[in-house]
């Protein structure tokens, strides 16, 4: 059903909003509307992905070696796990479209959808008349997870894996595309060696035209908030020349593939956390600390859309932050000072919940896992550490409290005064 109209004046041609620079200039004021109305809830531009087809090709992005490289025959099946609230069902099902499409028949033994309680009534009746179109034609292929209650997107995540029965792992957002041949060299990794966690290379699909941009290659890394980042790949990379081989990688982007029983015995994602973020960050310190390895495969490309805004919750920082104190309380050990100071929270008393973290602590005993300084130095020696730390926080002014010293607008970051907000210039 067509969005409630907004009160605006129709005249208005919404000309303000990101959505429209470079797409949608020839849209009359009545289909801009219905189209910002769409991407104010969805974050991307559901309103032109509903007119593109499901089908549709993209550029192979693949280093040109990559289209000589030769694998197994026998390699192990995947299950290709979706997770979603309240997403465009145009772009589930061109997620789901292009995974059929573009992995081996052979490999592919099925597909999850994980639905996260979306109020969505399209996700309800369409998505399930899909479902078992497919399904006809191929019994049980498509298994759909509804939960009553929303979870978050990393208790979803497990959800998906809980219901997968492939000795291959793929978890996934539902706002992909995949690219041809991505599946062949992440299986033969996996095969080669089973303690290996996989991602994807990544391009952007954009959120208002849909055009596919093309990410360089990139090693993922994080801050110390903990929020991911893409980091050039490492020195011993470059020097092999050779730009089909994985880049070591000290963390995980997000959407990843595993092999479905060394993710159990890894302990899964840390399901204390909240909602979103930190997870993937928690996973690849885990990984490399207890005896496994993340990388990211140059031959494997997914174009996924990086949205305008977030859909998850209004306070996504405030989850964000709480997942990352349970990384540093159980992970970090004398470095977890560093996250603490990132955020701007005393260590003591932080005034924060982050639940309990005892079984957590428990696994890495049990796993005998490496000291988070050996991570530092063996696999992510470009973070930076700070030592001799006197003090942190924000300097406040005494005579009128509401006002802090703020590094200012000027190149040189001349101190000023300016109003306190507790972010990082202050």
């Amino acid at each position: 059903e067509a969005p409630p109209k907004l009160e605006e004046n129709p005249a208005e041609a919404f000309t303000d909003s990101s959505l429209f620079a470079h797409w949608g200039q020839e849209l009359s004021p009545e289909h801009r509307r219905l189209a910002l109305k769409q991407f104010q809830y969805y974050g991307y531009n559901a309103y032109l992905s509903d007119r593109l087809p499901l089908d549709r090709a993209l550029p192979d992005l693949r280093p040109s070696a990559c289209r000589n490289l030769t694998f197994p025959e026998s390699l192990p099946e995947v299950s290709i796990v979706f997770i979603f609230v309240n997403e465009a069902l145009s772009v589930i099902l061109r997620s789901i479209r292009s995974a059929i499409d573009r992995t081996p028949a052979h490999l592919l033994k099925e597909i999850i959808l994980v639905d996260d309680n979306s109020n969505n009534e399209e996700l309800k009746e369409k998505l399930q008349q899909y479902v078992d179109e497919v399904n006809a034609h191929k019994p049980g292929f498509i298994k759909v997870v509804r939960h009553s209650r929303q979870e978050g997107l990393i208790r979803s995540r497990v959800s998906g894996w809980r219901a997968a029965s492939a000795p291959v792992v793929a978890l996934f957002d539902a706002h992909v595309e995949f690219n041809v041949g991505w599946a062949e060299p992440v299986l033969t990794r996996i095969k080669e060696n089973r303690k290996r966690v996989i991602s994807p290379s990544f391009d952007n699909i954009k959120y208002d035209n849909f055009e596919i941009e093309e990410y360089p290659l990139s090693a993922q890394g994080f801050d110390w908030e903990l929020w991911c980042r893409y980091l050039n790949p490492p020195k011993s990379w470059w020097k092999l020349e050779n730009t089909t081989a994985p880049i070591r990688s000290p963390a995980l982007i997000g959407c990843f593939i595993v092999d479905r029983e060394y993710f159990q015995e890894i302990g899964l994602l840390d399901e204390g956390m909240e909602v979103y973020g930190g997870e993937n960050v928690e996973l690849g310190i885990r990984v490399w600390q207890c005896g496994g390895s993340v990388e990211v495969l140059p031959c494997s490309r997914i174009a996924h859309i990086e949205r305008a805004h977030k859909p998850y919750t209004e306070d996504l920082t405030a989850h964000v932050r709480r997942n990352a104190l349970r990384v540093a309380e159980v992970w970090m050990d004398e470095f977890k000072s560093h996250v603490y100071m990132a955020w701007n929270i005393p260590q003591e008393d932080s005034g924060i919940d982050i639940g309990d973290i005892s079984e957590r602590k428990a696994l890495r005993k049990k796993l005998q896992c490496k000291t988070f300084r050996w991570y530092l130095v063996s696999v992510y020696p470009e973070m930076r550490m700070y030592s001799d730390t006197v003090a942190y926080g924000v300097l406040q002014n005494s005579l009128k409290s509401d006002l802090c010293l703020d590094q200012g607008p000027d190149t040189e970051n001349i101190p000023i005064m300016y109003i306190c907000h507790g972010m990082t210039p202050q």
